[in-house]
């Protein structure tokens, strides 16, 4: 259950970055 949790919280942090990134090329 706890990998389950860490599991979710890292795919969605992962999405969020990438949708920064995207959002903010520049960066890069």
């Amino acid at each position: 259950m706890i990998d389950a949790i860490v599991g979710l919280v890292l795919t969605i942090a992962i999405l969020a970055y990438l949708t920064y990134a995207m959002l903010r090329p520049e960066r890069f």
